[in-house]
């Protein structure tokens, strides 16, 4: 078969071969190939999983804010679980455990 064929194109076809081998190289090697593509994409899909969480805190956030414009009875609540607060004429009874031990 390779009788047949002129030498200019066993030449045209050994360049072209040649060719494929150097792009397969750049492609698989260089900084710009698939390997630096398929690390880029994970670190965008990390991205964007921080980014979802982010939002779903901000949404959240953005509710409770939204909760203390509108009424007092969200600052009431706030007021009597994280500073223990209690209204005129209530009464505020604590219980301690006694420690354990001897």
């Amino acid at each position: 078969m390779w009788q047949s064929i002129s030498n200019t194109m066993k030449a045209f076809c050994l360049l072209l071969l040649v060719l494929l081998f150097v792009l397969q190289l750049q492609l698989w090697s260089s900084d710009g190939g698939l390997p630096s593509v398929w690390s880029l994409r994970q670190l965008i899909d990390r991205q964007q999983d921080e980014n979802e969480q982010l939002a779903a805190r901000n949404s959240a956030l953005l509710a409770e804010v939204n909760d203390l414009r509108q009424g007092d009875e969200a600052i009431e609540e706030r007021a009597r679980s994280q500073l223990g607060m209690i209204r005129d004429g209530e009464l505020f009874f604590l219980v301690v455990d006694e420690p354990k031990g001897p």
